[in-house]
């Protein structure tokens, strides 16, 4: 009777284990992609047909010479002269560009942010940045001919007025500082917009600190304010210094084919074929590439760097 005993208990918890477990399977939540994907899919998609796809793409095509078979000639083909040039002035006017319009930029941002002035004037200030950050390729090309050209607006004023004429002077409008200011009609703007929300994040409380024991103004944003904005700053840096290394349009409308940068020696490459070798043409796309993304990588290693600074 004791053995009957055990027995059916034991069927009653095998039972109830059964059907505790079928339970708990029914009520297990399935996994299904969830529609929030969808938000992100266009960009995915775009991402993969007009990024990712066309930069494999330019690697494949970067290692295959005329006759179709692999080779390394297109990649020692950007060594020459030629090429080495083109890629070292593109490199001295993204970087001119880069660190004139970051310390301008910064400079305009402290005074709006945590200067005194007009309040309306940030408002003013930004939403011009948010257009003039955008504001490339021939209509730019086109501003500044019209106004520092040979007869540009301004170039005439200066002359006939102030009596300087500034070509004579030694500018030129289609050579390196010509394309350099160009460029900083909009990196200046977005130079503004990526460091003010570093500068908002200063704390007001850190001055009033500094103060306390007698610091000035120029002791705090030596020894206090401009550190913290430091990795900020190096990673606009170099996210302005990709943004101009890219530039084409504006570049192109500009100067055409009398100044000898990457950008523009790749697209008569594209257009006319004028290396008369494709696979050359792909490997200048990619050292491109290699170089914009060296820089691009740089700024959110800082950036994730300045927040924990302001945490």
């Amino acid at each position: 009777m004791c053995h009957d005993l055990v027995v059916r208990q034991a069927h009653h918890e095998v039972y109830w284990g059964t059907l505790m477990t079928d339970t708990t399977a029914a009520h297990r939540p399935h996994r299904r992609l969830s529609f929030e994907w969808l938000g992100v899919a266009p960009f995915i998609i775009f991402a993969v047909m007009f990024l990712i796809l066309p930069t494999l793409y330019l690697i494949g095509a970067a290692f295959i010479g005329r006759d179709g078979q692999f080779t390394f000639d297109n990649i020692a083909g950007l060594f020459t002269d030629q090429i080495l040039a083109a890629y070292w002035i593109s490199i001295r006017i993204s970087g001119a560009s880069a660190i004139l319009g970051a310390l301008i930029g910064l400079a305009v941002a402290l005074a709006l942010i945590r200067g005194r002035l007009p309040s309306g004037l940030r408002s003013a200030v930004m939403t011009f940045s948010g257009v003039a950050s955008n504001f490339a390729g021939v209509p730019l090309a086109f501003a500044f001919i019209s106004t520092t050209g040979r007869l540009g607006l301004v170039t005439i004023i200066l002359k006939t007025v102030f009596g300087f004429d500034l070509y004579k002077a030694g500018f030129n409008l289609l050579s390196f500082w010509g394309l350099t200011l160009t460029y900083l009609y909009f990196q200046i703007p977005l130079m503004i917009l990526i460091i003010a929300p570093a500068i908002d994040g200063l704390k007001k409380e850190w001055n009033e600190a500094a103060q306390i024991p007698g610091a000035s103004q120029w002791q705090f944003w030596r020894y206090v304010g401009l550190p913290i904005l430091w990795p900020s700053f190096l990673g606009t840096l170099s996210l302005l210094f990709a943004n101009a290394f890219g530039a084409i349009a504006t570049a192109y409308a500009l100067t055409g084919s009398s100044l000898n940068i990457v950008p523009i020696l790749l697209y008569a490459q594209i257009r006319g074929d004028a290396l008369q070798n494709p696979g050359l043409g792909a490997a200048l796309a990619l050292g491109m590439i290699l170089i914009t993304a060296c820089a691009n990588i740089i700024y959110p290693v800082i950036s994730a760097r300045a927040e924990r600074w302001m945490k």
